[in-house]
């Protein structure tokens, strides 16, 4: 005897079923239908197969924003982990006016990012901004910060006598200023997440280790490091994610956009260069497919090898 099916609760999910289907699914399977095609602004489709990911893995703009994005990520994310975890720390302690430095922290994340962008832009100001003023007060002399093109490593080694060059010069002076932003941006909410893992970690281990003989560093160490790891880990994944996606800064610090010498160019910013500056359309879709495919291997490496040392409880 069969059993008679409800359908009540599918249909409660239909209505949003059918709008992420129509406003995710659908673009995302037409995007990809798309990068098979020559598509610009005007005339007809023409359907070319591979050739659009045949020369994206031949242009020297791609591997160039590909390089730039890889510095970009290689830096915020670990340094803005790590920071994050030591404010929170620092946060989870019993200490006055504990809820402002929560709340001050956090305001950058509900700041619209463009305005933000805007801010930091005059912070770089190589004339007015408040960093070479800092510099200049104690005698150093400033940086062009935004306009600067010279890797970050041949700048340090130069005076040295120590010739860096290529990939080895490390990110332009001009991107590392968009990675300090992306760092002070970030932190509130991964301060917020970790804080969070951090009021779970239960109080007797810290007692017991007391009572062992273990100091601040060490309980820090091998107490609270094991038990927040899930939280480490689900920030290292969610924030390479964001990072890969970086758009709105390049796009309003840097003149022009992703210069100088397109070393802040990002992938996401160079896709939108091909799709809504030269309408290469059916190229910015290769580019768009390619970027989720590098996102997604990025997430399986950080799964494979990284997640069999989180600590589950």
């Amino acid at each position: 005897m069969s059993k008679k099916v409800d359908l009540t609760g599918y249909f409660f999910i239909l209505p949003a079923l059918i709008v992420i289907i129509i406003f995710r699914l659908y673009p995302i399977l037409q995007a990809v239908r798309m990068s098979f095609f020559n598509w610009g602004i005007a005339g007809p489709l023409e359907f070319i197969g591979l050739k659009n990911f045949t020369r994206l893995f031949i242009d020297p703009n791609f591997y160039q924003s590909l390089s730039n994005t890889f510095w970009y990520v290689l830096f915020v994310v670990p340094l803005t982990i790590i920071i994050s975890i030591f404010l929170a720390h620092f946060l989870n302690q019993k200490i006055m006016g504990r809820g402002i430095y929560r709340t001050l922290y956090y305001l950058p994340v509900v700041t619209s990012i463009v305005a933000i962008s805007v801010v930091w832009k005059w912070i770089f100001n190589p004339d007015r901004g408040i960093f070479n003023a800092l510099f200049h007060a104690v005698g150093l002399e400033g940086l062009r910060w935004l306009n600067d093109s010279r890797g970050i490593f041949e700048s340090i080694f130069a005076p040295l006598g120590i010739n860096v060059s290529g990939f080895f010069a490390g990110p332009s002076i001009a991107l590392v200023s968009l990675i300090i932003m992306a760092i002070w941006h970030n932190l509130g909410y991964c301060i917020i997440i970790a804080l969070a893992g951090l009021q779970n970690v239960p109080a007797q281990y810290y007692e017991a280790a007391k009572i062992d003989g273990a100091k601040g560093w060490s309980m820090f160490r091998h107490i609270t490091i094991p038990i927040i790891s899930p939280t480490i880990f689900y920030l290292l994944i969610t924030q390479s994610i964001i990072a890969f996606n970086t758009f709105t800064p390049v796009y309003v610090m840097t003149q022009p956009p992703g210069g100088p010498l397109g070393t802040t160019s990002l992938v996401v910013y160079y896709l939108y260069e091909q799709s809504f500056k030269l309408w290469n359309l059916g190229y910015a879709n290769a580019i768009a497919f390619v970027i989720f495919i590098i996102i997604f291997l990025l997430t399986h490496v950080q799964k494979r090898f990284i997640e069999q040392k989180v600590h589950y409880e």
